[in-house]
């Protein structure tokens, strides 16, 4: 395919609306919120705990409940998932993380709109796949017909 001015244009556009994005206050509050997450110790330490717990629990998991280890293991990790979910740091994370996603998500389905209202586009949420045409999501095994 040859590149056309036309072509070029609409990736420069593109660009420009990536850029907006970047720059948006839903952007700035994820990059504060995941330079939080890595830098406070204690909340680092909660999440190294739960990684070296499912190790653990993926090595339990493959032998069920016949594993010698399962019941500790299973109210270890339930426990260290409970306690960094909790942590301030780890749900302010995933708040502006959502955040972030439903801005993307929004465009995702204005750009389509303007395009043809027969475009479906994948979100990934609910709300938005309704508006799309795509009713399901794209995790519904094909059965919403996107062409993604």
């Amino acid at each position: 395919m040859l590149a056309t001015t036309e072509m070029i244009m609409i990736q420069e556009e593109a660009e420009s609306i990536a850029e907006m994005i970047l720059e948006s206050d839903v952007a700035e509050q994820y990059r504060i919120r995941m330079a939080n997450l890595y830098t406070d110790k204690e909340t680092q330490s909660k999440i190294i705990s739960f990684n070296e717990m499912k190790e653990l629990y993926e090595e339990v998991q493959r032998f069920g409940k016949y594993h010698p280890e399962y019941k500790r293991v299973m109210m270890e990790i339930r426990q260290l998932k409970r306690e960094m979910d909790m942590d301030e740091n780890v749900a302010a994370f995933k708040i502006a993380e959502n955040n972030l996603q439903k801005l993307l998500d929004e465009v995702s389905v204005i750009i389509g709109k303007s395009v043809s209202e027969f475009v479906k586009v994948p979100t990934g949420n609910p709300f938005f796949d309704e508006l799309s045409g795509c009713s399901g999501g794209c995790g519904s095994g094909g059965s919403c017909s996107c062409s993604a």
